[in-house]
């Protein structure tokens, strides 16, 4: 099997397994490496036959390489993509799904609550390029229809949003990204590839993280944008001249923790629905955000276009009245249920067989000061926990450390 199209009867989980795989003569079980920098030729003439795109074949490895295009097959196979171009990180994926279609004068609208880092491109190098930038309440549709009614040539969400679970209707605004001119691209990172599929709503393109679920083991970083071969063939285009390309190792291993993404994940968020419906009902939580939590505000939208509620629980732990959420005793209280907990781990990333817990006014999310973090509705008492593959009685217990200690 070589490419997607060879088994289109193939449900996503067998896909996880079996797309991309293309064996060598060897006949190998496991997928190779093909830890090489370049390919040799036959004769000059075929070389130079490879460079004129007369031939299709493997020249550099910064343009292509077998075990990349394993990787990049399989997650196209599972997605539903035309094609998956994959990067050096999640970051690399962001920013040249946007860079690749957009130039001087160009217009991009964004939900406002969004990644920091791609907060940082958006309005520091995009508008240093003369690219204007327009953000909307990414959950309001209402914003989304006065937005759109002036024409775009790019719209960005994340859904859920990282880390405060606000949902978009990805459809509602995939309508109105095609009204306007405008190729919608859905950063997928917190629902996966399992929990929802943007490109079936009416998504252009699709960017993950790899780093987060996909590896899944804090083991490498990586990033991937799918969507139509026309639109991935830009993104390719620009990386292999930029080179933030994937290596050869981490795309077999991405390629191997593909194998197990259904399985991990589906796990992870068992554990964390039972966790955020625990803690939502504890008085020491002001509010427990999970969206497919009734309490959650879009929980009929996120059941809708969801079929997993995701393994990311985020919570403001309570304060006394009159603390103020943005100040330091709200710092304070958040830090102090970080400190107690002994099978969390401390640490930035996200979607690991560990569980973390995160406090994005200080890490993540510091670049955007305490106006912009309210703006989203994230505060000092905010706390982002990713929940891993231990025994759920152990994380429970962990987290009932943390609030004993707030």
């Amino acid at each position: 099997m070589t490419e997607p199209s060879d088994c289109p009867d193939l449900r996503p989980d067998t896909l996880a397994v079996r797309g991309g795989v293309n064996r060598t003569a060897f006949q190998e079980m496991s997928e190779p490496i093909f830890l090489t920098q370049g390919y040799v030729y036959d004769t000059a003439a075929q070389a130079e036959a490879a460079f004129n795109g007369e031939i299709d074949r493997y020249q550099y490895s910064r343009y292509g390489n077998p075990t990349v295009t394993m990787f990049q097959d399989r997650l196209a196979a599972m997605e539903g993509a035309e094609a998956c171009f994959a990067t050096a990180t999640g970051m690399a994926a962001v920013f040249v799904s946007l860079a690749a279609i957009l130039k001087q004068g160009s217009r991009l609208v964004a939900s406002k609550a969004l990644f920091g880092s791609s907060l940082v491109v958006f309005n520091e190098y995009f508008a240093n390029w003369g690219i204007s930038v327009d953000y909307v309440d990414g959950h309001v549709n209402a914003d989304w229809s006065r937005a759109l009614a002036t024409p775009a040539d790019a719209v960005f969400v994340e859904s859920p949003s990282n880390p405060m679970q606000d949902i978009v209707d990805i459809a509602f605004v995939a309508g109105l990204s095609r009204a306007a001119g405008a190729l919608l691209i859905v950063d997928n990172v917190f629902a996966t590839p399992i929990g929802s599929r943007p490109l079936e709503l009416g998504a252009d393109a699709v960017v993950y993280s790899a780093t987060k679920h996909i590896d899944g083991q804090g083991r490498v970083l990586g990033g991937a944008v799918l969507g139509s071969a026309e639109y991935v063939e830009k993104v390719l285009t620009m990386v292999r001249t930029m080179g933030a390309t994937m290596s050869p190792f981490t795309a077999w291993v991405l390629g191997k923790s593909l194998e197990t993404l259904p399985v991990r994940v589906r796990a992870q968020s068992a554990a964390a629905h039972e966790l955020a419906a625990w803690l939502d009902a504890d008085p020491r939580v002001a509010v427990a955000r999970y969206p497919l939590l009734p309490s959650h505000p879009q929980y009929e939208l996120a059941a809708r276009q969801m079929t997993l509620g995701g393994t990311l629980v985020t919570i403001d732990v309570a304060l006394a009245d009159g603390v103020d959420p943005h100040g330091d005793e709200a710092k304070a209280a958040a830090f102090r249920f970080m400190d107690a907990l002994r099978v969390f781990d401390l640490a930035n990333n996200l979607g690991d067989s560990k569980s973390i817990a995160t406090h994005p006014a200080t890490t993540t999310h510091r670049r955007l000061g305490p106006e912009g973090r309210a703006a989203v509705g994230m505060s000092s008492a905010t706390i982002r926990l990713s929940i891993g593959l231990e025994d759920i009685e152990d994380l429970r217990e962990d987290l009932e450390r943390g609030l004993s200690a707030i």
